[in-house]
């Protein structure tokens, strides 16, 4: 369960553009002014902690690679989440644009009979990711994976790439995707759900083992309730914000040139296309380790 990258190669990499920063650029009239498209480890530092020095910029450097390649630490887990979450997205995006080319073209008509409904692939997607995000923050912060509540408590002080990964969530893959009723939509696609679909599920089956639960059916029990606990906070930020589809992709179009209004099509290019969840929980993950080794010395 190690990352692809290290922690500073990954923030290094980072890109100053793309897809996913001209998207997130789209979205920051939900969080005005929150994000910043922070990239490279040295300049992290720099940014985080207001040090200038070369010398203490490296000695910075050190510790913090000293804590995230401490295994009793959970870095290099909470970073493993956003990068497992966001390959596991861009293959929902595939199966959601297959089953619209096996709606529209009799001869990939089979498709249908293979690739998961979009709506419900999209609202387990969803509920998933949330919780993948309630394991990173516990993860974080040296809690154990099961303190949603915590989490969900943690949620009003959300600020940075973290609020901005949220307003992501909500806007690519509540909003656009499922309607302005994702929330009720997805909470009642969980009450249906069996524990032998969600075994089914492949970002279930790579996140599964930081899921509280002895059983597929524990497990989905307590994705009904992370998500259910979480539902007050998403409400109202929606509310507060006056969100909804067409708000959000008449943003995004001042970024990103996305000439079909068909909401689908739209969710399943945005899968396809963007890592926002990697890309600010790269960002989340570096911060975090930053401020943990400015304080440890």
């Amino acid at each position: 369960m190690n990352p692809s990258k290290p922690m500073p190669q990954a923030v290094d990499e980072l890109p100053g553009e793309s897809v996913t920063v001209m998207a997130l650029k789209g979205l920051d009239f939900v969080v005005p002014g929150e994000w910043q498209n922070l990239v490279g480890f040295d300049n992290t530092i720099r940014a985080v902690t207001g040090e200038s020095s070369p010398a203490q910029v490296q000695k910075i450097r050190e510790h913090a690679l000293r804590l995230y390649n401490d295994p009793a630490q959970g870095y290099q887990r909470a970073l493993w989440l956003y990068q497992t979450v966001d390959v596991m997205d861009m293959a929902l995006g595939a199966a959601a644009l297959a089953q619209k080319a096996g709606e529209m073209i009799p001869l990939l008509s089979f498709l249908n009979k293979v690739t998961p409904k979009a709506d419900t692939t999209q609202a387990v997607d969803l509920a998933l990711k949330l919780i993948a995000e309630g394991a990173a923050y516990c993860l974080l912060n040296g809690l154990p994976t099961q303190n949603m509540g915590q989490f969900v408590d943690s949620l009003k002080q959300y600020a940075g790439a973290s609020i901005m990964r949220m307003a992501a969530l909500i806007c690519v893959d509540g909003l656009i995707p499922l309607g302005p009723d994702f929330l009720i939509g997805t909470q009642n696609v969980i009450g249906r759900l069996t524990p032998g679909e969600l075994e089914r599920n492949e970002m279930f089956q790579r996140i599964s083992s930081l899921i509280p639960g002895a059983s597929a059916g524990d497990k989905l029990g307590f994705i009904g309730n992370g998500f259910s606990a979480a539902q007050g906070w998403l409400n109202q930020f929606v509310a507060a914000r006056g969100l909804n589809p067409q708000k959000v992709l008449g943003s995004m179009r001042k970024f990103i040139d996305i000439a079909d209004d068909k909401l689908d099509y739209v969710g399943a290019f945005l899968d396809l296309t963007t890592n926002y969840y990697a890309h600010t929980g790269t960002q989340t993950v570096a911060r975090s380790l930053i401020e943990e080794a400015v304080k440890a010395g």
